[in-house]
């Protein structure tokens, strides 16, 4: 379960374009790709194939595709390539499943794999690839990366060299929700620094109206994830881009000073009881209190900020207005330094195949191009870090702020560290760290633990 398929967290959270030249032939061309010659795409359910034409006629053929995303994400990724279908002639069989990460290997080890997969983590995608049963991307998805991502992403979808997996989605992580009128109404401002916003937790804390901040951890299987993505906020603020690569990669170990510092800055302010958990409990309360359920205290005063990614957005309440004077808004967690710039985390999908048939192949080049992330973007609830996405076909002010951000060359962006790293790290004793921390566990005790787990080469 991963932190998004337990509820959702890589939706990513968080595509490209190519074309297929002929029907029956496999010329792909970067310069045939009509996909990315529009920022809109086709509207699903009209008569107008004219930006579909480059994928082929596949009259009768079908691709199975599976993944984590389920309910009303799974209707509008459904919807955003219904039209692909009725231009192509190709059938897309969907499955979504809250099992994806531990069925995907045991359908691939049968021989039972999908046609194409939906990777929420690059980490299990790599174990798949490393195996043997992914296919290398064709090279018109490469050339197209190259032009619409950073060279960090591709470098997310390449293992040991070879470029299998395209991104798809993505997710902005790292910002700090908060209601405007409470702001304005005591006078707070928004802090610039790590260090401002550690003075203002710590005015909050002293004027004793509220706690400073709600915080829940709690998602099932997955309890403990939103914990690992305050201490990549705080690798990344303090350290940098390059330690935080070392750190994914392990060439430096996780017991390492510079990460026992982040986890120590974090700690520092949520656990503290002074801090926290306004409206639920203690500190401990903050295993028991759901991701998703977190936040709600901001609404009513409770508590003055909650960390969590652009995804919180869906979580409020129907009819809360989110936007900067609205019931709710938010701020990126700020940098350590100002001087440095923005540096920020977040997560995505990546699209792979088991199969290369041309079906497939028509396939992935649609879910690369611009014409699917902008046709996934206009149904609402998800962002994309794809140069050739519309920001304005956003549905949110906090979207088309977030596309922009991603979009921003200046902009230090880093995928999530414990989706990148092996998966009885990642997605194991990093969460189960959390957990063992939040429960009082010292903080060298807990990074020693974390560190005895990473798997031996």
């Amino acid at each position: 379960m991963t932190k998004e398929s337990a509820p959702m967290k890589f939706r990513t959270k968080p595509t490209m374009m190519l074309p297929l030249a002929a029907v029956g032939a496999l010329a792909l061309a970067v310069s045939g790709c009509s996909g990315d010659t529009t920022s809109s795409g086709s509207s699903a359910g009209s008569d107008d194939c004219s930006a579909y034409s480059s994928y082929g006629k596949h009259d009768g053929k079908t691709v199975s595709v599976y993944s984590t995303i389920v309910d009303v994400e799974a209707t509008n990724l459904e919807e955003s390539w219904s039209q692909f279908e009725k231009c192509t002639g190709i059938t897309i069989k969907y499955e979504g499943s809250k099992e994806f990460e531990t069925q995907i290997g045991v359908r691939a080890k049968a021989g039972t794999a999908p046609d194409v997969a939906i990777f929420p983590q690059p980490g299990l995608m790599a174990d798949q690839a490393k195996a043997g049963y992914l296919k290398p991307a064709p090279q018109a998805v490469s050339d197209l990366v190259d032009k619409n991502w950073s060279a960090d992403w591709k470098k997310y979808g390449t293992v040991d060299g070879t470029f299998y997996t395209a991104p798809m989605l993505a997710n902005v992580k790292g910002y700090v929700w908060y209601s405007p009128k409470t702001f304005k109404d005591n006078g707070w401002e928004i802090p610039k620094t790590w260090d401002d916003m550690v003075s203002l937790t710590k005015k909050i804390a002293d004027e004793g109206k509220m706690k400073p901040w709600c915080v829940g951890f709690e998602s099932g299987e997955a309890t403990g994830w939103p914990g690992t993505d305050w201490v990549e906020d705080a690798v990344l603020r303090e350290s940098g881009p390059e330690v935080y690569d070392q750190w994914v990669s392990h060439e430096i170990p996780f017991n390492d000073p510079k990460i026992v510092s982040a986890f120590d800055k974090v700690g520092s302010i949520i656990l503290d009881p002074k801090n926290v958990n306004g409206g639920f409990g203690d500190v401990r309360s903050i295993l028991t209190t759901g991701f998703a359920q977190a936040g709600q205290p901001v609404l009513d005063g409770t508590c003055a900020m909650h960390h969590q990614a652009n995804f919180q957005a869906s979580n409020w309440p129907e009819g809360t207005k989110v936007a900067e004077d609205g019931d709710v808004w938010a701020f990126m967690a700020p940098p350590m330094d100002e001087s440095k710039g923005q540096a920020i985390t977040g997560g995505g999908e990546m699209v792979g195949a088991y199969k290369d048939t041309e079906e497939v192949k028509s396939f992935l080049a649609y879910m690369a191009s611009a014409d699917f992330a902008n046709n996934r973007v206009k149904l609402g609830g998800v962002i994309s870090a794809n140069k050739g996405l519309d920001a304005n076909n956003a549905q949110t002010a906090l979207d088309k702020a977030s596309i922009k951000l991603l979009q921003d060359p200046k902009t230090v962006f880093r995928f999530d560290a414990s989706d990148l790293m092996p998966g009885a790290v990642g997605s194991n004793s990093f969460w189960k760290g959390i957990v063992s921390w939040v429960n009082g566990t010292p903080t060298s005790k807990v990074v020693d633990q974390i560190e005895s787990s990473w798997p031996k080469k």
